[in-house]
């Protein structure tokens, strides 16, 4: 991965946040970008990270009061944070490296306090230039970046995602393009003459938000 990967925040993820963000967990913080842009838009009182790079973790403690350095499937969330506890938890590019993401939200979920979201996004596996290269080119080559990064293990459209956000007992709120098309981008106007649903073919990673309601179950 590269210095940019780890230390660009999700600035798209901002429109989604609670209004309320005292505690927040970050699977995959890199170096606490995101974690610094919550803290500036929310009155942030403790922030927790989880991070496989030692050195972006090392950097993340800047920003975050706590930063657990390793795999998160390796980490017991359940005895170091308490249920209900947090009002936000991001995994951002993250889900997708892990064997089971399902099992890693449904771990997570309990952890949010009524009215707290979790926030993910993933790759899109019905992109069209992936499409095009399989349909066409026969190329299912694995890369060191993009829908077919070689470190990626589960793939997803935008259904199974919103699947993945709320396999925990959570609520769906949002599932958008994370990188929404402007003027003048020939894209925007192909999506907005489909009524937007060419975004299923477009997107390159889908956005998802799913949140705790008040006196429901999770896990």
């Amino acid at each position: 991965m590269t210095g940019r990967y780890f230390a660009t925040p999700r600035t798209e993820i901002v429109p989604y946040l609670p209004v309320k963000v005292s505690r927040l967990l970050e699977l995959g913080c890199g170096t606490g970008a995101t974690v610094a842009l919550v803290k500036n838009e929310r009155a942030v009182e403790w922030a927790g990270g989880v991070e496989l790079d030692a050195a972006a973790a090392e950097a993340a403690r800047d920003h975050c009061e706590k930063v657990f350095v390793g795999d998160a499937a390796s980490w017991a969330f359940e005895g170091e944070i308490a249920p209900a506890s947090l009002d936000l938890i991001l995994c951002l590019d993250v889900l997708e490296h892990l064997a089971d993401p399902w099992g890693m939200v449904r771990r997570v979920s309990p952890l949010l306090a009524p009215s707290g979201r979790l926030i993910l996004s993933v790759p899109n596996i019905r992109n069209w230039k992936f499409l095009w290269r399989l349909a066409v080119r026969g190329d299912f080559r694995y890369r060191d970046a993009g829908v077919l990064d070689r470190t990626h293990l589960r793939f997803f459209v935008r259904d199974t995602a919103i699947e993945l956000a709320t396999c925990g007992g959570l609520a769906l709120v949002a599932a958008v393009n994370a990188q929404p098309f402007s003027f003048p981008d020939a894209r925007f106007f192909l999506n907005l003459a489909s009524g937007g649903r060419l975004d299923t073919l477009l997107a390159k990673q889908w956005l998802v938000v799913g949140e705790r309601m008040a006196g429901s179950a999770t896990g």
